[in-house]
């Protein structure tokens, strides 16, 4: 069985501090073991997507822009990897299996070419690690359900803004999807 690790929206405005929409230290607590999940998946040569949020400033037709502040803008810091996960990526970038995704929905597959993708390497189990659990997971998450790929999801390297929105997501994805919790 071939695998993919999606790593989800780990970003300077859903993390840090100063972020635009950040989770803070929930989100903070888990970046080792995101980097150490996303190292693994790279060494072994497995197929490693950074599926990051893109916006653009006042968007009038991007639903977001009613619900949230400006938040992952085109061409800012806020829109880098957090932390040691930036200098992961940069180290591994140019590598043939990682691959950078930018996605306008809280899914990844959402108008995007992450099907294409991971049909075109055979992949059939998706591990899912990033922020937040209750948003861009979950519904990444429901997604590749939909589309029959198993799921797992590390639940040491995923966080939210929303702690009972996380422990809910958490049960939904074993009790709805039949995914593995890690």
């Amino acid at each position: 069985m071939k695998k993919a690790l999606i790593n989800i929206d780990y970003t300077n405005d859903f993390v840090a501090d100063n972020g635009a929409l950040t989770c803070g230290e929930p989100g903070q607590k888990i970046e080792l073991e995101i980097v150490n999940v996303t190292k693994q998946f790279i060494e072994n040569n497995d197929f490693v997507v950074f599926a990051i949020d893109i916006h653009n400033l006042n968007d009038e037709f991007h639903p977001e822009t009613a619900l949230y502040p400006p938040h992952n803008l085109s061409g800012t810091a806020g829109r880098n990897l957090y932390g040691l996960l930036q200098a992961t990526y940069n180290k591994h970038k140019d590598q043939k299996n990682v691959y950078w995704l930018d996605k306008t929905r809280y899914s990844a597959f959402a108008g995007t070419d992450l099907d294409i993708k991971l049909k075109e390497r055979e992949i059939t189990e998706l591990h899912l690690v990033g922020v937040c659990t209750d948003i861009c997971i979950l519904h990444t998450a429901v997604d590749a359900y939909n589309k029959g790929y198993k799921i797992v999801i590390h639940e040491k390297a995923v966080a939210s803004f929303n702690q009972q929105g996380h422990q809910w997501a958490l049960q939904h994805f074993t009790g709805s999807l039949n995914a593995k919790v890690l």
